[in-house]
């Protein structure tokens, strides 16, 4: 098996030249790309590692590049290196597998948990303490209490809950963290970010103060604040503008409260670049930007030692993991159809938010490797369920598909496994971790309809009729 290589090879002048005077931000800029910018953007993972890969784990398989995850962590850790606190909180929603989760705390990664079964994930590859933070909402009893059981830092979402956290899980830490939502819209140079004015998220500038207050009379000595203003941001002002923000807060929380701000946590919100062609965020300048702010602002207040904790899930995973596919089916009506034996069910984001995916065509076993090849053809790329939605890509320029090509769909390491579901009573795929001596491992075998059917056992009957149907299948698509 040959080792993985990603984007060494440089682009031809004339797609150099069209990135050039045309900043990709929307699918539409790619209409001015050059073959629409289909060979921009070519799989981690080399043509014949892919075919031995298919050979071994039947597709649909979620695939992720070990040695891109390590230089990305890297990249990270030396960002931030100016504050000796820093911590990256992986979301463990963008991905909850532990083999990955295991990688990430190798770099001092802790988790963000926003779920009971997410502390236990946690939990098992031995995070612990404050190494978790738990940040949920309209949250069970049960998460609480066992957020409280782990030591987690628990981020406060609204300020009722902390009375219900006493109810429920028992005394209030010393160390706390709440969630803040300043309300209207948040904007940059290049426009509008997002709403946070619309979002359920937190509390507003009087609830927070109060908050602090009430936390502080309860016995918590160490506090953070924490926000989450705008979604899969593709530019490097966003981390900076929201710590600005959120450290003219603290010193003014501190001020008025006398809390100890321990912590300033900017959450998640930097985004990937998912069109081809698209500017990728720069970590080390996103990092020197936060540290400016800092700078002007903490260190003056005598607030020098507050730590800077990230919760990056996408930015972390998702260029590093994608869905292997195979063309199963090709229907010409009004359009052309390729159908894969992928659907939404691997990897929603294009059907639930119209969201791009990057699809590269590898091709035959043997045959041409058509990852650079000319997009020749216009297609849906189409999964097996039966919504109208279940589709990859709309009107994407590709070559020439033929029935069993292998395809990629990128960036699918962050919301892809995480956000699947059985509709259909389809089954989840594997997920298969590619080593960075060109070795793969299975890192989560396939579901099976034993699984699917496994919770219908208070139904005695039916589910002995179906486990004895079930003898002998694996994974069925």
């Amino acid at each position: 098996m040959e080792t993985h290589e990603r984007a060494a090879r440089p682009w031809p002048a004339s797609q150099a030249q069209a990135i050039t005077s045309c900043e990709v931000r929307t699918a539409a800029d790619l209409e001015h790309v050059p073959n629409h910018g289909y060979d921009l953007k070519v799989p981690f993972a080399s043509k014949a590692t892919l075919e031995s890969l298919a050979e071994k784990f039947p597709t649909p398989f979620h695939l992720y590049d070990e040695a891109g995850i390590r230089r990305n962590m890297e990249a990270i850790r030396e960002a931030f290196s100016w504050n000796p606190g820093f911590r990256e909180y992986f979301a463990v929603k963008a991905n909850p597998n532990p083999a990955l989760i295991s990688i990430l705390r190798e770099y001092g990664c802790g988790c963000d948990c926003s779920s009971y079964t997410e502390l236990m994930i946690a939990e098992a590859v031995g995070i612990t303490g404050q190494q978790i933070m738990f940040s949920s909402n309209d949250t069970p009893a049960a998460d609480f209490a066992k957020a409280r059981e782990l030591g987690a830092i628990v981020n406060f979402d609204d300020i009722s809950h902390i009375e219900f956290f006493e109810r429920v899980a028992g005394p209030i830490p010393e160390t706390v963290s709440c969630r803040f939502n300043p309300g209207g819209l948040f904007q940059l140079a290049n426009g509008i970010m997002d709403n946070p004015g619309d979002s359920k998220y937190g509390m507003t500038t009087e609830q927070l103060f109060e908050a602090f207050s009430q936390l502080k009379a309860k016995g918590a000595k160490n506090f953070g604040i924490h926000a989450f203003l705008a979604s899969n941001t593709v530019t490097n002002d966003y981390y900076p503008k929201l710590a600005r923000i959120l450290f003219k807060l603290a010193v003014e929380l501190e001020e008025k409260t006398g809390a100890h701000v321990a912590f300033v946590n900017l959450s998640g919100g930097v985004g990937v670049p998912y069109l081809p062609g698209q500017a990728a965020n720069d970590i080390r300048a996103i990092g020197e930007g936060v540290r400016a702010a800092y700078e002007e602002i903490l260190v003056p207040a005598g607030m020098g030692d507050v730590a800077i904790f990230t919760e990056m899930g996408r930015f972390v995973l998702a260029p590093y993991g994608c869905v292997v596919t195979r063309a199963v089916h090709e229907k010409r009506i009004y359009k052309d159809y390729i159908g894969v034996d992928a659907s939404a069910v691997d990897l929603i984001r294009p059907a639930m938010y119209g969201a791009y995916h990057h699809v590269s065509v590898v091709g035959q076993p043997g045959g041409e490797d058509k990852t650079r090849a000319e997009a020749s053809e216009t297609y849906d790329v189409t999964g097996n369920l039966c919504e109208n939605n279940d589709k990859f890509a709309v009107d994407r320029h590709l070559p020439h598909v033929d029935m069993g090509d292998l395809l990629v769909i990128h960036d699918s390491g962050a919301h892809g496994y995480s956000m699947g579901y059985n509709y259909n009573g389809r089954l989840r795929a594997t997920e298969v971790l590619l080593h960075e001596d060109g070795s793969a491992e299975l890192i989560r075998r396939a579901e099976t309809p034993a699984d699917y059917f496994a919770t219908l056992d208070v139904l005695p009957e039916v589910h002995e009729r179906l486990a004895a149907a079930c003898e002998g299948l694996t994974g069925i698509k």
